[in-house]
């Protein structure tokens, strides 16, 4: 059977203290109300204000996924059928159609494949004559026939050699037998006959590598004598003589059988690359190879159609750019955020909770509310960092009533003082010095938008004070001209926050007809100034998305 469903609740790719402890604490909401299969996830490395608020509270970072790309893991059988090597066909047939596939790895002692049997060509192989090899011959072994036939050895001789022998059924005149087998090698030949005593002392006396008495009969103990001194094997069986040729015919070992050209791929391997693959091919699936190289499983083209088992949640934000790479190629189940909405579709109703709160952890908390849930310490401690990292204390133009008096609600339910808390946040997360590598610094918290075919970013980093921004504001430059290369922006900018004065600068780097459209005071080149702006997404973003316009 396929794997588990896995819902995984994840933030944007660059992730933030609100995107981040909205994950978590949705999840343990999603938890208490008894969906245990759902874990909070993170697209990106933590910044250091996130890693303040996580380590001081004791939370572990949630699992790092850097894409969800649907994968050869998430749609293979957890037990695959394989076989023996050494296995008859009739065996392999059997597995197959109990198992209803059309295509079973042939594996060594060692599990490791040395191809797959493929129905549609086994038919062909039992049914079929084959240019220059008739339809009686078989590659098999007394062993492997006396396997098929479920048959007791009388005389064995040579019984695990395998090599190409000729079928034939004794159902004639001994005259006609033995003309029959006239100019032949006795030493290839297979006869299958019933209680002719005529018959049996003739094959032995020609010497045939196998004689098959049939019907559950028997062989008379001076032809038993007489078989061991022309080392001729005996088996008898409780099949008819018609079924006996059949059934041997299907005793071939399946190390003969296996087509060695079949794909083959690796768990960590993306579906829509195992597709085009199999677009290539002939072959109706591939085999699926763990790191030590044995089988672990197959993937069938109606495999590759399946939906993935890892399903996700989206917390603190909506739109498939700024969300893990593969979002678009799995089932997105529930949207819980608090900004615009964006070009987002789905193929059947979801979940979508979009509030106009300061904070996804605003709108995570109203739902633990609903739910007549108070949540414990930890919970009700992310769900307050992530309100104030996002309203900045309370003093963004985003924050709502509902923001502040649900800062009340979790502050008894943390027995944190929030302010100092929320003090402590910013000031561990804003020393510029923090971030040695400026695209670090940069991409921290940058988000990527379009407006008609023009796609520009946008970061945000807090500060205590500006000057700690001055020192490095020619670094800054640099690296936004590098972002624009890198990622191909029409522009790219950072806005800096100074939390207690309350007022923002903007530096940007790009395309000088949309520097030009930004309408803010310059300071000096490419260095805007944004009394009162302390909101990206309620302040700057609406005003650079209309001024962008027709740019």
């Amino acid at each position: 059977m396929s794997q588990p469903e896995r819902i995984l609740v994840i933030g944007h790719r660059n992730p933030d203290t609100d995107s981040v402890c909205s994950a978590i604490a949705y999840a343990e909401l999603c938890r208490l109300q008894g969906r245990d299969n759902v874990f909070p996830g993170r697209t990106g490395h933590l910044n250091r204000q996130t890693e303040f608020v996580l380590d001081t509270l004791g939370q572990k970072p949630p699992a790092l996924l850097t894409d969800v790309y649907p994968r050869l893991r998430d749609t293979v059988d957890d037990h695959p059928a394989v076989i023996d090597c050494d296995a008859p066909l009739m065996q392999a047939l059997e597995l197959m159609r109990q198992r209803d596939i059309r295509m079973l790895p042939v594996i060594d002692a060692d599990r490791k494949p040395l191809g797959a049997l493929v129905l549609k060509r086994l038919t062909e192989h039992v049914f079929l004559p084959r240019e220059g090899r008739p339809i009686r011959q078989v590659l098999s072994s007394p062993s492997s026939i006396q396997s098929c036939l479920q048959a007791r050895a009388v005389n064995l001789v040579d019984e695990t050699l395998t090599e190409e022998l000729d079928l034939f059924v004794g159902a004639m005149s001994v005259e006609s037998f033995r003309k029959h087998l006239s100019g032949t090698n006795p030493r290839r030949i297979v006869v299958f006959t019933g209680d002719r005593r005529d018959i049996q002392q003739s094959a032995i006396e020609l010497g045939v590598r196998l004689l098959v008495v049939t019907g559950g009969l028997t062989l008379e103990d001076d032809l038993v004598a007489l078989a061991s001194e022309q080392e001729v094997t005996i088996l008898c069986t409780p099949f008819d003589t018609a079924t006996s040729a059949l059934l041997a015919r299907m005793s071939t070992p399946v190390r003969y059988l296996a087509d060695a050209d079949i794909p083959r791929a690796y768990l960590d391997d993306r579906l829509d690359e195992i597709r085009k693959v199999l677009m290539r091919s002939t072959a109706p699936g591939v085999m699926v190879i763990d790191d030590e190289g044995r089988v672990c499983g197959v993937a069938t083209k109606s495999n590759l159609l399946r939906p993935s088992s890892l399903k996700l949640i989206l917390v603190d934000h909506n739109e498939l750019s700024q969300a893990v790479p593969g979002a678009d190629q799995v089932d997105i189940l529930e949207v819980i955020d608090h900004h615009r909405l964006g070009n987002f579709h789905t193929d059947a109703p979801i979940r979508f909770i979009n509030q106009p709160l300061g904070s996804t952890c605003s709108v995570v908390a109203t739902l633990y509310r609903q739910a007549g849930i108070e949540p414990e310490f930890l919970v009700a401690s992310l769900l307050l960092a992530g309100l104030l990292s996002d309203t900045v204390l309370l003093k963004s133009p985003t924050t709502t009533e509902v923001d502040r008096e649900l800062v009340g609600w979790l502050e008894k339910c943390s027995g944190l003082e929030p302010f100092v808390f929320g003090r402590q946040m910013f000031e561990a997360g804003s020393a510029l010095a923090a971030y040695p590598d400026i695209e670090a610094l940069l991409t921290a918290d940058f988000k990527e938008y379009e407006v008609e075919a023009r796609r520009f970013g946008v970061g945000q980093v807090e500060v205590i004070t500006f000057q700690e921004f001055d020192e490095r504001r020619e670094e800054i430059l640099l690296g936004l001209e590098g972002l624009v290369r890198k990622r191909n922006l029409g522009l790219a900018g950072l806005l800096v926050t100074d939390i207690v004065q309350q007022n923002s600068q903007f530096v940007v780097r790009g395309d000088k007809d949309l520097i030009a459209a930004i309408g803010y005071p310059q300071l000096e080149s490419g260095c805007f100034e944004l009394k009162g702006v302390l909101s990206r997404k309620k302040q700057l973003m609406p005003h650079l998305l209309r001024a962008f316009k027709g740019n």
